[in-house]
Order: structure tokens, then sequence, then C-alpha cells
């Protein structure tokens, strides 16, 4: 959900009218000698539906094949068969992040979104095809436990990740505060390479939006943990905090920011930057473009300020790292982003299904794409090894700064 609210969905192509149709469909058995393609869609007249260019014959020869031939027909749903080959069509896209759900996962999904849940408090997703945590949440369950951004998670509880969605993991993690969870994780830097279990005890989670401290040497910091509808309402208390606190230099720390609306990221980026210079652009399938602008709000654009960014910095929190720098030459200290710079949207389907898709990339005002390439450092310090209670990148903004 990268986005205030959703925006008007692509259409899916008529082959998934094809599929859809075998809801509706029969197979019989005297109808053997005939084409497979034929003996599942004449019925219902959909074999002129399918786009000219893809021949569907295996498709429909593997239909007829599973229904004659798999031992036990009674447990056959063609319901669900219909939305495996669905869900296999639209994994096989490649993106991580274009998901078909089934009515049931559809229902949970938007549960999730609204934020109606108990979990352990961390954001996943995939890199390199493995589940991945981006980050974990401030004070949370799984911070609390020791999960860590980079950390690829190998099991949840007994069930292997390799052939997950994000969203099946998600479902796997959360449950009902109080319970517990096994995350069997892979992290190359702790226990000599070998997996680690973190045993994790679900819980609500309650997410601050900001927190602020004042350091030595006139420097406030402002720590966003994520981009919520509620952010630039919290960040303009934070920005009158800054004013009245006797500061004058800033450090805007993102790290382990997981990203959230991208209206909230553009609206924060609006107190660094001029009105009118490009917060983020976003490039859609047919190479056109939407640029979001800043609104100019003008109370930071001279602060002598540097961003804070790590692995689980990641979507809105990127864009907002990229135009700072981009725009103001704001440096970032840390580490390498996650590289999450896309737009989903998503799209309700007949039968209570639906279909989160990947829309469009968001490209720097520089033109650098964000998805998978992720934002480098200007200066690079490596934290993960670091004695429990040190902050090596706090410290070297707070030596830039002053």
């Amino acid at each position: 959900m990268e986005r205030k609210s959703w925006r008007k969905f692509l259409i899916i192509g008529a082959s998934l009218a094809v599929v859809g149709a075998s809801f509706f469909l029969g197979i019989g058995v005297g109808y053997i000698n005939r084409p497979a393609v034929e003996k599942v869609v004449s019925v219902l007249n959909q074999e002129t539906a399918k786009p000219q260019e893809v021949d569907f014959s295996l498709f429909w020869d593997v239909w007829r094949r599973v229904e004659s031939n798999y031992v036990d027909k009674a447990k056959i749903s063609r319901e669900k068969l219909v939305e495996g080959a669905i869900a296999g069509m639209v994994r096989a896209v490649g993106d991580p992040y274009t998901v078909f759900f089934p009515p049931q996962e559809s229902k949970e999904f938007r549960e999730e979104i609204k934020g109606s849940f108990d979990g352990i408090g961390a954001e996943i997703g995939i890199r390199n095809s493995i589940i991945t945590v981006i980050a974990p949440l401030k004070d949370s369950p799984a911070e609390r436990a020791g999960l860590r951004a980079g950390d690829k998670i190998l099991k949840i509880d007994e069930t292997v990740t390799a052939d997950l969605t994000v969203e099946q993991a998600v479902r796997l993690i959360r449950g009902e505060r109080g319970t517990k969870v096994k995350l069997t994780v892979f992290r190359g830097s702790d226990n000599n390479g070998e997996p680690k279990e973190i045993i994790i005890t679900r819980d609500a989670i309650v997410i601050p939006n900001i927190r602020t401290s004042v350091k030595p040497g006139s420097v406030f910091v402002l720590q966003l943990s994520h981009f919520s509808e509620s952010s630039p309402d919290d960040f303009q208390k934070a920005v009158a905090e800054f004013q009245n606190s006797g500061t004058s230099r800033l450090i805007l720390d993102l790290r382990n920011n997981p990203g959230g609306y991208l209206a909230a990221a553009v609206d924060i980026a609006s107190w660094f930057l001029p009105a009118g210079e490009v917060v983020v652009v976003e490039k859609h399938s047919d190479d056109s473009e939407e640029t979001y602008r800043s609104r100019g709000y003008a109370a930071l654009e001279k602060t002598p300020a540097v961003v804070l960014i790590n692995q689980g910095s990641a979507s809105a929190a990127e864009i907002l790292a990229g135009a700072l720098r981009d725009q103001r030459g704001v440096k970032l200290i840390g580490e390498k982003t996650f590289g999450k710079g896309s737009v989903q949207n998503l799209e309700e389907l007949p039968g209570g299904s639906s279909l989160k898709v990947t829309i469009a990339k968001w490209l720097t005002p520089s033109g650098k794409s964000i998805n998978e390439n992720g934002l480098e450092p200007d200066i690079s310090v490596n934290a993960t090894t670091t004695p429990e209670g040190s902050d090596p990148v706090l410290e070297k903004a707070l030596e830039l700064l002053r």
C-alpha cells in the first residue's frame, strides 16, 4: 500500500477470462477424441476470447488429464484449480508484489491494510527470491526478540518459505496476541553463518510515528518510523518542536522505516524543498510519467541536515531520502537501502477475489530507479557488528554536522 487512495486499476487480460470461465465448465468423458481446449471451453463458447498469439491447448490438456486420471476425483475442486491457475499465472510475472488473492485471502488482506490485526511488528519483503525482514518496528515484539533488518526468513514455524509470497508469509507470522511464532532466520554476520531460531510472542502493534531528541552541539534528531496517514500532521508538530528547541541542525533518521503512503513522503519532503521541485517521478508500463512536486512549506529549506538510512529503509523512506539528496545535496549516512520502489494497486474481482498488481516504478528526481537498486549512502557506516548500545551511524552524523 504505497498511496493514500487506490487509483484506477489495470484491466486483467483476456486470457484471464478464459481461465475464469472454467468455474462453470464441465468435462464429458464421451468427448475423448475432441481437442482438449474444445472439451473445456466450447460449452460457453469461450475459445474465441483467448489471445490469438497464445496456445492454451497444453493448459486444457493438463486440466482434462487431472480430472480424468486423479485418483481422488471427489477431492477435486474446480474453483481451487482455477484459483491456483490464476495465482500461478500472476506469480509467473516474476514480481513479488503482484499477487492474486482468492476470496478469503482478499478479505484478510483488506483487514491487514486497515491495521486490524495482532502480530510481531516487522515489515517483510522479498529480496533475491527470499523472504527478508525489511525492518522490525521500534519497540515491537520482533525488535525485542532480536529480529534485524536483512534477516532472511527460511522457515515460519515448520513451514519452509521458499515458495511463499510475501502475503502468505505475513499470514503465517501474524496471529492472536499472546501466541508464539518461531522464525528460522539466516544472518550471515552471526552464528557462524548457521540459521538460528527466534521465538516471538505476538502482541498488539502500536506504531509511534515520530520520536525526537536533542543532542549536544545544537543537533535535533527526528526519527520517523513509517509513513502513515497521520505522518504529515505529526511531522508538522515535530518541526514546531525543532524550531522551539534552540537547535539549528537536523538529523532525519529513516533507519528501519519500511515506508507507507506516498502522499506522506511528498508532504514531508515539502518542508525541505522549494515549491515545485520534483520529489519523485512515477513511471508506468507505457513509459508515461507522473511527477510529484514539493508544496514548498519552506521551514527547513536552509536547515543543515543529514539523513540516516539502512537496509530497513524502504519505499516512501527511499523516496524522501532520494529527493533530499538529489535536490538539496543532503548526505545519506549508513547502509544501502532495501530497494522497494514500486507502486501497487488493488483491483476487486468477481466473487470476492482481488488482484494486487505493480503498475509503476519510482524514480528519484535525478532519474535513478529505486526498485531493486536501493540508494547507496554517501558515507557508509556498517552498524551490524557494533556493540549493543552503541550507534556509530548516529555518531558519524553528529560528527559531520558539528
